[in-house]
């Protein structure tokens, strides 16, 4: 797995005649003390702001259109795609840090899910098995391991309710990642939020919950390319947002570790959703989808190979889900009060999120402790290489 993180900048903006230099520059997050965590591509990523002509394209395309004007031409930020106010010419880490996953990565993933010891715990996975159950009363899905009949169809089973089709899945995914960017987000804003008025540091915390949140957002953006919805649709959506955002800010409030819990255990399910999604694509059970190509968003942004198709996007989310999982509940299993938060610096590769669920405050503790050895040793060969 790399964790990458470059920003690619184009300098001396106000002279558009001259070609600006890029260069990617390395960012150090500090967790505690003197710990910092430097990140770097594998491969080079290339700034296409480096021309007069491609600048301008720039410029003209983002053109706004001024209030009161005839003009016609209207801005692809006005546009409904998803992905219509990203530049076709910009490539590159213009997002947080975030996984990408080598092939024997994406496969490495297991359904797990972890055993509830406490009354928190219980309560956090009864939500959650709640939830799904609604959801997927509301939407007809009932799955099966196998069918009632060998020898039904494809459209047999889907109008049995046994099987999704391709809107129908678009539909529930796109549903359920409107839902799982919201609590990165709402942790990030109380730690946040908390950090200033303690006026103390954060502890690593911050970050690893934005990541999470923006990452759960690019998979919305990532299918909102094959499926633009409703009117209906963005109504329930934004009636399950405004609710679960509010629900889960107070809960956050109240006990922060039942909350990070009930992420683990909903990403425990989004990776059984995503296993069987894969299940029915690579069976042929959703022939819309077997050649589709993978959307451009998530070839750049997942590092993709040009000519990736739709299952390799679901992989790579899947993937994504897995590390949610890992993370919020071993998260859950520290104090948000006091613990340094053990993947600020780092984060294990695939091999071991996806086949662990969590990490205990004993191997967080270990895994801290190896991070600063990492970095201690990084700092002191620093200097050396510089000499030579």
């Amino acid at each position: 797995m790399i964790r990458t993180s470059i920003i690619e900048i184009a300098s001396r903006a106000s002279r558009l005649q001259t070609a600006a230099a890029h260069s990617s520059m390395r960012r150090s997050v500090f967790l505690v003390g003197t710990c910092s965590r430097q990140l770097s591509t594998s491969s080079p990523r290339y700034n296409s702001l480096t021309s007069k002509e491609q600048h301008n394209e720039a410029i003209e395309s983002h053109k706004q259109e001024l209030p009161g004007s005839s003009s016609l031409e209207t801005s692809p930020l006005t546009k409904p795609d998803a992905v219509s106010t990203v530049p076709v010419m910009v490539r590159g880490d213009w997002v947080l840090f975030h996984p990408v996953y080598s092939p024997d990565e994406l496969t490495a993933v297991e359904v797990l899910h972890r055993e509830r010891k406490t009354l928190a715990d219980k309560l956090a996975y009864g939500l959650v098995k709640f939830a799904r159950s609604a959801f997927d009363f509301v939407s007809g899905y009932k799955h099966v391991d196998g069918p009632p009949d060998p020898g039904m169809t494809v459209a047999q089973l889907r109008k049995a309710g046994y099987l999704l089709d391709d809107k129908q899945w678009l539909n529930r995914i796109l549903f359920l990642e409107s839902i799982a960017g919201v609590p990165g987000m709402v942790a990030a804003t109380l730690r946040h939020l908390t950090s200033l008025r303690l006026m103390r540091r954060d502890s690593g915390w911050i970050h690893t919950c934005l990541e999470e949140a923006e990452n759960e957002r690019m998979h919305l953006m990532t299918f909102m390319t094959l499926r633009q919805p409703s009117i209906l649709f963005r109504a329930m959506v934004l009636g399950a947002q405004g609710v679960f955002y509010n629900l889960f800010f107070l809960s956050y409030l109240i006990s922060p570790k039942t909350c990070h819990r009930f992420v683990g255990h909903l990403e425990e399910e989004a990776v059984v959703t995503y296993t069987r999604c894969i299940a029915d694509l690579e069976a042929g059970r959703i022939p819309e989808w077997s050649d589709l190509p993978a959307p451009e968003i998530s070839i750049d942004y997942w590092r993709l190979k040009p000519d990736a198709k739709l299952i390799d996007v679901m992989y790579a989310v899947r993937s994504d889900e897995t590390t949610h999982r890992f993370v919020n509940h071993s998260l859950a299993n520290l104090n948000p009060a006091t613990d340094v938060n053990p993947f600020a610096l780092r984060e294990p590769n695939m091999h071991v999120k996806g086949s662990k669920i969590a990490f205990e405050r004993s191997e967080s503790e270990q895994y801290v402790r190896q991070s600063h050895e990492i970095m201690q040793k990084n700092t002191e060969q620093s200097p050396s290489k510089a000499k030579n």
